[in-house]
């Protein structure tokens, strides 16, 4: 701190110090100086100095709460191409990235084969929620078990639920690449459960439902699960050629691109996606 520094402006530092308005603290002096330049009355500063803190604390909450939610990559929304997957239901995603699903704690379902966009649109959404001020935390269905499973041996299974019952919204990535355990099952029953109505959850699969009981390796544990999965849900079915295989494609090592297994809901899961009731 200079020591010539002008003694009103030493008091505003002091105070903007004490109510911890730390950008705006630090920015002063330009703040001033563009101020001058363009004539702001004093209302029109006040506003524009206030609006700049509220952005610093804002942009400063969001890279918090984007470290605990564990995304293992960088994906956002408007680096989804919709054109190349054309399957994609983009006004749904529209839809759902504006985080009001989230009121009733209802599910979101991405069927689809490996390589066609599921985790890009799940991390997209979860980035948007987290800009919308919520909690969210992101997993993979085997990190997910790994990690009830030790809990449970050691006793805080739990509070390992509380754990992952907390956040606004429980990303569950790559549901179905390995079957279950019969206990690793009810374990997943638990969780499912416990934010059932309360918590949302947004789950990536590439299994239709009429194989979650091989998932699952008991078809009544299956049919619970998806019962309260499938109550209040938006269902989304990716169709289309895998962007990795594409890639490949494209450089010359396949001539033409391998049918992909579609991978989508049964009965009236068929049908566009819409919330069920």
């Amino acid at each position: 701190m200079s020591m010539d520094l002008d003694p009103v402006e030493q008091r505003v530092t002091n105070a903007l110090k004490r109510l911890q308005l730390t950008h705006l603290r630090e920015t002063l002096p330009a703040v001033l100086s563009e101020a001058a330049r363009g004539s702001w009355t004093y209302l029109e500063f006040l506003d524009r100095a206030l609006q700049r803190e509220v952005d610093s604390k804002q942009a400063k909450r969001v890279r918090m709460a984007l470290q605990i939610a564990h995304f293992p990559c960088v994906r956002t929304l408007e680096e989804f191409d919709f054109a190349v997957q054309p399957s994609v239901d983009e006004r749904l995603i529209r839809e759902l990235s504006t985080g009001n699903f989230l009121a009733h704690g209802e599910a979101v379902l991405l069927f689809g084969a490996p390589g066609v966009g599921k985790t890009h649109l799940a991390i997209g959404l979860g980035r948007k929620v987290v800009e919308q001020g919520h909690t969210v935390r992101f997993t993979t269905a085997t990190g997910l078990l790994s990690v009830l499973g030790k809990a449970e041996s050691e006793g805080s299974l739990a509070e390992k639920l509380t754990e992952f019952a907390k956040p606004r919204l429980l990303i569950i990535d790559e549901l179905g690449y390995l079957p279950f355990e019969r206990r690793a099952a009810h374990l997943f029953f638990q969780l499912v459960n416990r934010r059932y109505e309360r918590g949302s959850l947004l789950i990536t699969t590439n299994q239709r439902v009429s194989e979650w009981g091989t998932v699952f390796g008991d078809e009544v544990l299956a049919t619970a699960i998806l019962d309260r999965l499938l109550h209040h849900s938006h269902t989304l079915m990716i169709t289309g050629e895998s962007y990795r295989l594409r890639e490949k494609r494209q450089s010359g090592l396949f001539r033409t691109g391998p049918a992909a297994a579609v991978p989508e809901p049964e009965g009236p899961q068929r049908k566009r996606p819409e919330k069920s009731r």
